[in-house]
């Protein structure tokens, strides 16, 4: 399916990505923290496939999102943010529960969050979401959904619907103990799942949580061994490497700056899915996407002002 100097095609739909699962508020400590000694947090949109959601329809795509947020002043927070940007936020949820928030020590490195977690799990599967789903290139989840009963239940039903209609399926295998369903087995059910899915991007901790410690193009193996058609894997300052299966590419990092590492790997996701559904071939989408995420690790929070595709590629030669 995934030739590197080709397009990818995709059938004639409305949306260009369905990105469902965590729409949260990122609490992003206002200094550089090592030792937990940061008392100032500052708010921000946050949730890996709203910040997605964000980055594609910056860069002009147009992406539709599902999620659930809390029925209080967070969750207008949020959904404002989403209304402020011209997304349609007819299907965000709203609970009798808690926005659910993350705490994160601004970092160069890669965060380390701490997890309040109440309303984004409560999604439900329903006709309007079947709809979207047939309408969409592309839909993509996290693991934030599938940690949970409730919300993992409709991600399998999105996935079998996916399946039957030709849409393309993407995953963040962001995987924390600490979000998971306490007595599920969160590394094997990843494991099993990764097969029925199409692309996967896992960062070295990633790699590291679901395998354990090797190196990365073994990493890369391992998830090409589940059944993953296309696997990106990010280095950090090292690049990544790429494999459809057949063939493995280097990349090398674009980062000149890196000021804050929050929402890096969302603002890949976000240049990489725009170029893929406005036909560019896989290797440029690859690099654009790179280029997105170089362009946010400049920015502090999970969500920078881009500039267009076409300025990107100028900024960082491709």
């Amino acid at each position: 399916m995934f030739n590197f100097n080709n397009v990818v095609k995709f059938d004639n739909k409305r949306f260009d990505v369905f990105a469902i699962g965590e729409l949260l508020v990122d609490m992003i400590s206002d200094d550089y923290d090592a030792d937990n000694s940061c008392n100032k947090y500052s708010r921000y949109f946050g949730g890996s496939p709203a910040n997605i959601t964000m980055n594609i329809k910056r860069l002009g795509g147009n992406p539709i999102i599902s999620a659930s947020v809390g029925n209080d002043r967070l969750g207008e927070f949020l959904i404002n943010n989403l209304k402020k940007n011209n997304i349609n936020t007819e299907f965000i949820n709203k609970v009798n529960n808690s926005t659910s928030m993350v705490l994160v020590t601004k970092s160069k490195e890669t965060p380390l969050p701490i997890f309040y977690r109440s309303a984004d799990y409560n999604l439900e599967y329903n006709e309007d979401i079947g709809s979207i789903l047939k309408n969409s290139k592309i839909v993509h989840f996290s693991c934030w959904p599938i940690s949970q009963k409730k919300s993992r239940k409709v991600i399998e039903k999105v996935i079998e619907e996916a399946r039957k209609n030709n849409v393309l399926i993407g995953f963040d295998p962001n995987y924390h103990e600490m979000i998971w369903e306490e007595g599920h087995d969160g590394i094997e059910y990843i494991k099993n799942l990764i097969g029925k899915l199409d692309i996967i991007k896992p960062s070295e901790v990633d790699a590291e949580r679901i395998f354990g410690p090797d190196t990365p193009e073994n990493h890369v193996d391992k998830f090409i061994q589940c059944g993953a058609k296309l696997v990106i894997m990010t280095l950090g300052k090292d690049g990544a490497i790429v494999s459809n299966g057949t063939e493995t590419i280097k990349f090398k990092t674009l980062a000149t700056e890196v000021v804050d590492t929050t929402g890096a790997g969302d603002a890949f996701w976000g240049g990489f899915y725009t170029a893929l559904t406005s036909n560019y071939p896989l290797k440029e989408a690859l690099n654009i996407g790179f280029a997105t995420s170089a362009f946010k690790l400049k920015n502090v929070g999970a969500i920078a002002e881009l500039p267009s595709i076409e300025e990107l590629k100028t900024l960082y030669n491709i």
